[in-house]
């Protein structure tokens, strides 16, 4: 054997010991097709001889075969199921809400205003139970004010609410909607809700002046009765104490249907939007008298429809000592101030001037505390269909602070029902 062919001879042998060692895996052949593998259908030996686990032979059994047919009691009633291709053809979103809003008023000492409260400050409980704040702000409301004058009011204290007037819409801002009423034996609607800047409010202003009502005392006389002549029984016999000449006086009754003007005001609330704060405006003397409706009544109304009653006491009433004795009211007769009671259950404040420039400052301060009020809100966990009277308490953890806010609410079946009805086009 030559050289050259032994050089041949190892050339062949080393390249067929080379292929006898692979250096890398051999290639899968004879894979299933794209998308022909399913779940549980397990795998079948391949070109390559090698068989699979055993633990994936079998499909798995922890799977329901029929997912549908069992329903858990948490998962409430099934939903529609529209059959397929068919898509969504109409539907109506409809949100509930129990949502409670509470405006509220902080004092010092010496009656101003307290501004910079934090709400880490606040708390808020319903029916004595604390409850979870949800909204706080300080930002301001639109107002939608529907004014209440008293035309009862004696001349001298009626010029002054009449000069002062014109200082009323000052204190609006051009956001905000006024109503007119007054009253004197009943309510009067003067103007419906308008602009607070409008020229239709100021007609209405001007044309609610008043001269008010002459204080009158029946001495008696030819028209009071057909016996009487000058205040004197001519006839004995006929005289309500027999056989007596002496004068008799008869005091006729005052009416002052303040209950009645405040629950007129009180309906055309409703209609006023969400996103508004509902006020009545009231300027009187407070008193009561001959009202169809009762003051329970008109409280609860107010209170059902978020409306909030701020006043300006006016005349007598609005004197310190007359005021506190107004406080022990004799049954069946007529109250003297009734606005404590309408302001303190309802959230609302009064302010007291006997002269025409204090009465016109009121306008400010009043609409100024309702304007810079502070603003909470929670999710009560009471159901709201029930009706029943829940009181609210809102505290305010700094010393030497008044808290003005109403102290409960009754809440309605439109409470509870949708907020927001969604009804997209089809």
């Amino acid at each position: 054997m030559t050289l050259g062919q032994q050089q041949t001879q190892t050339t062949t042998e080393e390249a067929s010991a080379a292929q006898q060692i692979p250096d890398a895996p051999r290639p899968q052949v004879g894979l299933p097709a794209l998308n022909t593998i399913k779940p549980g259908m397990g795998t079948t030996p391949n070109s390559n001889g090698d068989q699979p686990p055993a633990d994936q032979q079998a499909p798995p059994s922890s799977l329901p075969s029929t997912p549908d047919s069992q329903q858990h009691p948490d998962d409430g009633p099934p939903p529609d199921l529209p059959a397929k291709g068919e898509g969504v053809k109409d539907f109506t979103l409809k949100v509930r809400t129990n949502f409670v809003e509470v405006p509220f008023t902080v004092k010092d000492k010496k009656q101003q205003l307290v501004p910079g409260i934090t709400w880490r400050e606040v708390r808020i409980y319903e029916n004595n139970l604390p409850q979870r704040m949800s909204i706080f702000t300080v930002d301001p409301w639109p107002l939608s004010v529907a004014i209440v004058i008293d035309q009862s009011l004696t001349p001298d204290n009626m010029a002054k609410v009449n000069n002062s007037l014109a200082a009323l819409q000052g204190a609006f801002a051009p956001y905000d909607e006024v109503a007119l009423y007054t009253y004197n034996n009943g309510p009067q609607k003067r103007t419906d809700f308008t602009a607070a800047n409008s020229a239709r409010l100021e007609f209405a202003l001007n044309n609610s002046k008043s001269t008010g009502r002459e204080t009158y005392m029946n001495m008696g006389g030819p028209l009071a009765q057909t016996t009487v002549i000058n205040g004197r029984q001519f006839d004995p016999n006929t005289a309500p104490i027999r056989n007596s000449q002496a004068l008799e006086l008869k005091v006729p009754k005052e009416v002052h249907t303040l209950n009645d003007a405040i629950l007129e005001a009180a309906k055309s609330m409703p209609t006023r939007g969400r996103d508004r704060r509902r006020v009545i405006y009231v300027i009187s003397d407070g008193k009561e008298y001959g009202s169809k409706a009762k003051t329970k009544q008109v409280i609860q109304y107010l209170q059902t429809n978020k409306i909030s009653v701020y006043g300006t006491l006016v005349g007598d009433s609005s004197l310190p000592v007359i005021g506190f004795l107004d406080k022990i009211h004799l049954p069946y007769t007529m109250r003297d101030n009734v606005l404590p009671i309408y302001t303190g259950e309802t959230g609302g404040n009064l302010d007291a001037e006997f002269r025409q420039r204090g009465i016109e400052e009121s306008f400010q301060n009043i609409f100024k505390e309702v304007r810079t009020q502070y603003t909470i809100g929670y999710y009560t966990h009471q159901p709201f269909i029930d009706g029943k009277y829940r009181t609210i308490e809102v505290r305010v953890l700094r010393p030497n602070v008044t808290i003005i806010a109403k102290k409960g609410y009754i809440p309605t079946a439109s409470d509870s029902g949708p907020v927001n009805v969604i009804t997209p086009n089809k």
